[in-house]
């Protein structure tokens, strides 16, 4: 079965928005992992517009399934990375002033760079995944890295599966079956929701883990939190 994580920063945009404890994030993240999910993800940003550093090392303490930290690798994250010691570090190549991830590495252009900061990150026990696309030549170029698995970028999928163009999914099974036989393993997010998350599943191999954060919390605003992550279990099997 796909593991599904939950990504956490809605709820912290949300209790950020007041100023105070609510809702309480480390409550939300206890519960998520009650009602089912086998991981929580966050992407702490440079400006800490929703999820703060210290939410990472407060965190640690209470993920008892798989935690997973996204971003992109400026020493800082590394550093904070390094301190809390999450199951999976997910390499983001997102801009400082991004609203949202827009891009996957290029793993060829950046491939000695990669190379050199996920070897730090095994040293230290923590399983690496890359943020990258479908391109075919950039899956291979990550499998020469010593990165541990890819996230595929989903948003193209998302798009094409909306406008009803299913068809769109096919890169991204072409891209697992490869990553697979390089040896990586396969996880997945952005713009994955209630609606296609079922037809991803069906049709791409070998899918380790998604990563579902602002549709799921938009979805649970009318379905409830508990409900919703029963909804994504029950669409993974």
């Amino acid at each position: 079965m796909t593991k599904l994580s939950v990504n956490i920063n809605k709820i912290a945009t949300l209790r950020n928005a007041r100023g105070g404890n609510i809702p309480d994030l480390l409550k939300a993240a206890r519960d998520i992992q009650e009602f089912g999910a086998e991981g929580i993800t966050i992407h702490p940003r440079p400006d800490e517009r929703h999820i703060r550093y210290q939410d990472a090392r407060d965190l640690k303490k209470i993920v008892a399934t798989e935690f997973n930290i996204e971003g992109n690798p400026i020493q800082r994250f590394i550093d904070l990375v390094f301190e809390v010691k999450p199951t999976q570090v997910t390499l983001v190549p997102d801009a400082e002033d991004a609203i949202t991830s827009n891009a996957g590495w290029n793993t060829i252009k950046h491939q000695s760079y990669l190379r050199e900061i996920i070897t730090e990150f095994k040293k230290k026990g923590i399983r690496t995944s890359i943020f990258i696309d479908t391109d075919l030549k950039l899956i291979e170029a990550a499998a020469t890295t010593g990165a541990d698995r890819v996230e595929l970028y989903t948003e193209q999928f998302a798009r094409d599966f909306e406008s009803g163009k299913k068809e769109g999914v096919k890169p991204y099974t072409e891209a697992a079956k490869l990553a697979h036989e390089l040896e990586l393993g396969v996880n997945a997010g952005h713009d994955l929701n209630l609606e296609n998350i079922r037809f991803f599943k069906q049709n791409v191999p070998h899918l380790a883990e998604v990563s579902i954060g602002h549709a799921l919390i938009s979805e649970s605003l009318y379905l409830g939190l508990q409900n919703v992550v029963s909804m994504y279990l029950h669409r993974l099997q």
